[in-house]
């Protein structure tokens, strides 16, 4: 068998391989504790549209200065997203918090 010819069939068969793949990207929202209800809401709806696209979503809460008293507020925002998308979505990493942020990660159903 020529060497060649082997070598194309075996990168025809990698490249195969790669289209049956299913790829995906880590989406990130960034909230604070004092994000406004609609603008919430407006955030909600683009957690949504990357979900449908099978995107997982990293949602941040990023605390200022005095606001890393408010983690209770920042936890309950979070809960309150993951109820809101829980038809979309499951929480892949509950709430945790890392220094001045609280992250949590959404992945499609």
């Amino acid at each position: 068998m020529d060497y060649g010819r082997y070598k194309y069939e075996l990168t025809k068969k990698q490249q195969e391989a790669k289209k049956k793949q299913s790829t995906f990207q880590i989406k990130e929202i960034k909230v604070r504790p004092k994000t406004g209800e609609h603008d919430l809401q407006v955030k909600i709806g683009h957690i949504k549209k990357f979900l449908e696209k099978k995107d997982k979503v990293k949602v941040t809460v990023i605390f200022r200065g005095r606001e890393i008293t408010l983690s209770k507020i920042g936890r309950g925002l979070l809960e309150k997203i993951a109820n809101e998308t829980d038809e979309y979505a499951v929480v892949e990493q509950y709430p945790k918090f890392e220094g001045r942020t609280m992250t949590m990660i959404l992945s499609p159903k």
